[in-house]
């Protein structure tokens, strides 16, 4: 399936239904259905062929969005450009991906007129609220192009260590994505869809299902958890995505336990571990209604997950000893737990995370080098470290990189943030491992704490040693007023380590930090 097909699908379940929706104004699956087709002319019409890519730089907006259907008519590829994105990284995506146009709102161009001198294969840039759209747009007679391959996307992996790298996704690639989106979740009734989270990320992809289900998809340009609430009450929200960051948020929102969210079907979270003491939180004040799920860029959102249904035994107690868990692998994704060799370990044994299967990308782009390194084997290498228990429930311990060997112990910092994301006071952490003449490395945490709350270095190592031990609990402890984020709420523990080798432990930006 081509990404507009998604569309057409939940027009022939009723072309008058709305499809997307911001500010109370919605536009129906007929509108988006014309509007593609307008952006398909005007694109053919500016010189983009098939297969060329066109990438979208836009807040949450719905017209932004339709311009994905219009991208996929014209036969060309979607390339999804995150404006929380730096400049320079920016640039290097549009210059990597080879994108040829780009389609903008205007509080960006500024950026774009800065862009541009740098991006010579770049032919068009289109505006899409300057007065100028309405006139660039073709007429609306129904018009496609036939696509040159099965190519729908390329997404730009993060930046954050390098130039980043771009993830070629095929439609068989979003096709299974979206089965098994379907088969693994709860969907009754026509879903109503909130996208909070930006459309350039999880959010985006996961309105495929909703549109083929006919379902609405509703728009927030920008995060805001009070208005999400008032959402969720007020237009019946069934589905939702939310990271681990916002639901910390969400839970210490005081509108949160006057809302009506019984028309919740499915919040689902990923993106970066959660603590178990607050999911358990937040499946007793939101409801049985949080749904994991965990992916990559490069195999897109379902590798494994744990359904609503999932988090419960069968008499309604909450199943708390799977929580650290990421769920179970999905029916058409193989997972396998291999050591430094490459050889499949047994269930409990820790290793790195490879999967194969329809799921998987199709590769790099222009970097056969990175796909044969990452496909070494026939199984994506993740990059995460994991294991599979004996009922073949999925558990991440670490990514690869993060790793600490202290004394020569394997410690997995996202063990010991789970510890100390179970102490009260703590409202989210990052472990990282320091260099130590004695253990080789040192771990160290660095927390954030809820307002309010005190909490010294002695109770909270005490505290993570008794759940943990001596060689994995903290040695040092640091409390920051926050932590740095990416653009989508992820802890950038290479920002934080870098930091702590170049001042000493000294926190980010002019706050001191506290030795708690």
């Amino acid at each position: 399936m081509r990404l507009v097909d998604y569309l057409d699908k939940g027009a022939t379940l009723g072309p008058a239904a709305p499809c997307l929706t911001m500010d109370g104004a919605s536009l129906s699956y007929a509108s988006v259905q014309e509007l593609s087709w307008r952006i398909a002319r005007a694109l053919a019409g500016s010189g983009v062929r098939p297969g060329e890519k066109v990438a979208i730089l836009s807040a949450n907006d719905p017209t932004a969005f339709a311009c994905v259907f219009g991208v996929s008519r014209a036969g060309a590829v979607w390339c999804p450009v995150n404006p929380r994105n730096a400049a320079g990284e920016n640039r290097d995506l549009l210059d990597l991906f080879d994108c040829t146009c780009l389609i903008y709102q205007s509080s960006f161009a500024p950026l774009v007129e800065q862009l541009r001198p740098d991006l010579p294969k770049l032919k068009t840039a289109v505006c899409l609220d300057d007065g100028s759209f309405e006139d660039w747009l073709g007429d609306a007679a129904p018009w496609e192009a036939p696509p040159v391959d099965d190519v729908v996307m390329v997404v730009g992996t993060g930046g954050t260590t390098g130039r980043p790298k771009g993830v070629v996704l095929t439609g068989h690639n979003i096709e299974t994505m979206t089965a098994l989106t379907l088969m693994s979740y709860p969907f009754r009734g026509r879903p109503r869809y909130l996208a909070l989270a930006p459309l350039t990320h999880a959010a985006g992809v996961l309105c495929f299902p909703v549109l083929a289900l006919g379902g609405e998809v509703v728009v927030m340009p920008a995060p805001d958890l009070t208005a999400f609430l008032g959402l969720v009450e007020e237009r019946g929200i069934t589905h939702t995505f939310l990271p681990p960051t916002l639901i910390y948020l969400l839970l210490d929102n005081a509108a949160l336990d006057t809302t009506d969210l019984s028309s919740l079907q499915c919040l689902w979270y990923g993106a970066a571990p959660m603590s178990t003491a607050r999911l358990r939180e937040a499946i007793e004040r939101i409801g049985p209604v949080l749904g994991q799920l965990f992916g990559q860029s490069e195999a897109p959102m379902m590798i494994s997950t744990l359904a609503p249904a999932d988090h419960l035994h069968p008499d309604g107690t909450l199943a708390v000893e799977r929580f650290a868990s990421a769920g179970k692998p999905t029916p058409l994704t193989q997972v396998s737990i291999v050591d430094s060799n490459g050889r499949a370990l047994p269930p409990g044994e820790r290793g790195e995370i490879v999967v194969r299967g329809p799921l998987v990308m199709a590769g790099y782009y222009k970097d056969p080098e990175a796909t044969a390194k990452a496909s070494a084997g026939g199984w994506h290498h993740t990059g995460d470290i994991g294991y599979l228990d004996e009922d073949n429930y999925l558990y991440i311990v670490d990514r690869l990189k993060d790793m600490i060997i202290s004394g020569g112990f394997n410690v997995y910092s996202a063990e010991v943030e789970q510890a100390l994301l179970s102490h009260p006071a703590v409202r989210d952490c990052a472990v990282v491992g320091l260099p130590h003449e004695k253990w080789g490395e040192q771990v160290t945490a660095v927390v954030q704490v809820h307002a309010g709350r005190d909490v010294t270095a002695d109770e909270l190592r005490a505290f993570a040693k008794g759940l943990l031990g001596s060689v994995k609990a903290p040695k040092e402890v640091l409390v920051w007023p926050d932590l740095p984020r990416s653009k989508v709420g992820k802890v950038l523990k290479v920002e934080i380590k870098q930091q702590l080798l170049a001042t000493g432990a000294a926190s980010p930006g002019s706050a001191p930090p506290t030795r708690a």
